[in-house]
């Protein structure tokens, strides 16, 4: 199959009819995106259990409805980290939108300002980090890997900072890339139109030491690039901006992070693009939020699909949420207009949630709203 094969229709100008909820553009994104294309996106590392498990983690969760409250006031306002936010929907960094659509991160960045959401723009883009920061609104966040030579880190840092992104949301989980099944079933390659610009002129490729002499290639070699706390630390004293840590799943890490001052922490499994078989950021989201506690803002990645799934994951102990493949699908089918509209429509899902469950604001989101139930198995 050729990586150039056109989607089966062009990004569409006005909004489907047929869209009635936020993921009804992931059943319709297969008509408007290379086959290829949709297979890198929507797999994951290995088999595929941890995107499966970022699904069905919510199932284990009902909403409890409750009678008789007033929540005429009520409102999906959020303060996080000092910041004002209208809603708790962030855009999580991935890679590459021009997979899914021409304009790329920027039209993303379009949809973003227009809906008052706050982008966390990829390394890994197809469009550059200051094209992107001037199409976005006033908050848009950066998210950097470590590059092998910190002088590159460091120059990615003071653009981002230059470019007027708000934090650094480093990213530290996934040190090796394990392939992506679906992917290569569909002979997905990189088309030769998209690449990684905002790392141009970098050394990307990490130099690992060694004889061979009975030497692990992920031992000896991929995990001696690995992040660091060195780098954490370093990469904290470089910077003014907030630093944000993703990746995190375990308690212990958590603590270790909060201690060393970070300013939040993303609860993730890279999309379930980095060790297949990982848990979902929800199964472990209670357990971190108990042992951070209360103050450190936490951000849930993974699988959220609806403003239920939102709800859910805030009365884990999540703070805001951030929506990873769901927004290529909208840019797909409808350019910014679709993204645009995808945020609306997951942030009147929640708005649902929250006046049916008988919470008017975010804050009276807890655990308590939620049943738990016997995760479905098909």
């Amino acid at each position: 199959m050729s990586t150039t094969t056109p989607p089966l229709a062009l990004p569409l100008s006005v909004i489907p009819a047929d869209i009635r909820s936020a993921q009804d553009y992931a059943a319709l994104a297969p008509h408007f995106m290379a086959p290829s294309h949709l297979a890198y996106i929507s797999g994951g590392s290995g088999y595929g259990l941890s995107v499966a498990a970022n699904v069905t983690a919510f199932e284990q969760w009902a909403i409890y409805p409750r009678l008789l409250r007033d929540v005429s006031h009520g409102h999906t306002r959020i303060r996080l980290a000092g910041d004002d936010y209208a809603h708790p929907f962030f855009l999580a960094p991935v890679a590459f939108h021009k997979l899914a659509h021409a304009g790329g991160e920027v039209e993303t960045a379009r949809a973003a300002q227009a809906i008052d959401t706050c982008m966390i723009a990829s390394t890994q883009s197809a469009c550059s980090l200051e094209d992107t920061a001037a199409a976005a609104g006033p908050q848009r966040w950066f998210q950097p890997y470590l590059l092998p030579q910190r002088a590159h880190t460091l120059d990615l840092l003071r653009r981002a900072e230059a470019a007027g992104y708000r934090a650094i949301v480093l990213t530290v989980d996934a040190p090796i890339q394990v392939a992506n099944r679906r992917a290569l079933a569909a002979r997905f390659q990189l088309p030769s139109d998209v690449s990684a610009v905002n790392l141009r002129g970098y050394d990307t490729m990490p130099r690992f030491a060694g004889n061979g002499d009975g030497e692990s290639r992920f031992f000896q070699g991929a995990m001696r690039g690995a992040p660091s706390w060195d780098d954490i630390r370093w990469v904290m004293s470089q910077t003014t901006l907030p630093v944000w840590v993703k990746g995190v799943l375990h308690p212990d890490d958590a603590v270790a992070l909060r201690d060393a001052g970070v300013a939040g922490i993303a609860v993730s499994n890279h999309g379930g693009r980095s060790l297949d078989g990982a848990p979902s950021g929800l199964d472990v989201l209670p357990a971190i939020r108990a042992a951070v506690g209360a103050d450190l803002p936490l951000m849930y990645d993974g699988g959220i699909q609806s403003g239920s799934d939102a709800f859910k994951a805030l009365a884990l102990g999540a703070n805001a949420v951030a929506v990873g493949r769901l927004q290529l699908y909208a840019l797909s089918v409808a350019g910014a207009l679709g993204v645009a509209h995808m945020l609306k429509l997951l942030r009147e899902e929640l708005e649902i949630c929250m006046a049916m469950a008988g919470c008017a604001t975010i804050s009276e989101i807890n655990r308590g709203a939620l049943l738990p139930q016997a995760r479905r198995r098909d």
